[in-house]
């Protein structure tokens, strides 16, 4: 399945589950209410360019930079997760949930300087992540319910650098800081399913989308003509999680 059919897909069952009048008239909280979960997965980077494209100048060479996209350095990456969430009726619940993240980054080329290549070095990428949700459960048999939620907070990125390289124009191992530590607004829904192994025991797994608006930008080539690459950092990723919630 192509991508745009798959964040289609995800977006329909959100809002068709979180808008599904047949549970509409649940009114009371379960006999366990209370849950915490735990879960591992990865996030696969569907948009946003961690450098955009210029062209300007370094060490009195001209530097050509090509744009760079999230999944070109840091591809695939690990991401943990644990939360809790409160049911207030039968198939609705409130729910925070923590995030760690981290990517390892690939050495990439950056562009050109003068006659030389020029390829860099971005540190790895790692946050941790606040969201805060409702979620809706619809069931499909007796053990199995699918759901859907919606989410919003915080994600706390560290800082990134950029180690610069380019062998036949005599630029070796040249670090500056690219982006500071950030505080990023995070956006986000997920769709998936749980199954129920005991009366206090649930598995689950799920689909998501996630928006992390920009990091906060050092300028760093003030003065080279390259100023503008790291104005555009936002980005969307689709992360796939399973793990286990206990009830109580």
């Amino acid at each position: 399945m192509r991508l745009n059919g798959v964040v289609i897909a995800v977006s329909l069952a959100c809002v068709s589950i979180v808008a599904s009048p047949a549970h509409a008239q649940a009114s009371k909280a379960p006999d366990q209410p209370w849950s915490v979960d735990f879960g591992i997965g990865w996030d696969n980077s569907i948009s946003g360019n961690i450098n955009s494209g210029a062209i300007g100048v370094i060490n009195n060479q001209t530097a050509v930079i090509l744009k760079n996209r999230y999944e070109d350095v840091y591809g695939t990456g690990l991401h943990m997760r644990f939360g809790g969430g409160y049911m207030f009726t039968d198939d609705a619940e409130l729910r925070v949930t923590f995030t760690f993240q981290s990517l390892d980054a690939d050495l990439v080329r950056m562009g050109d300087l003068g006659p030389s290549n020029l390829y860099g070095q971005y540190a790895d990428y790692q946050s941790f992540g606040l969201d805060v949700g409702y979620r809706r459960y619809v069931p499909l048999i007796d053990t199995v319910h699918a759901y859907a939620e919606g989410t919003i907070g915080l994600a706390f990125v560290d800082e990134t650098d950029l180690q610069l390289a380019a062998p036949q124009a005599n630029l070796t191992g040249v670090a500056t800081d690219f982006y500071d530590r950030t505080a990023a607004f995070t956006l986000g829904g997920n769709a998936g399913a749980m199954l129920a192994v005991s009366r206090n025991v649930d598995v689950f797994a799920q689909l998501g989308l996630r928006y992390v608006s920009g990091m906060s930008k050092v300028d760093a080539f003030v003065g080279t003509g390259l100023e503008s690459i790291n104005d555009k950092s936002a980005r969307w990723a689709m992360p796939f999680s399973a793990g286990v919630r206990f009830r109580f």
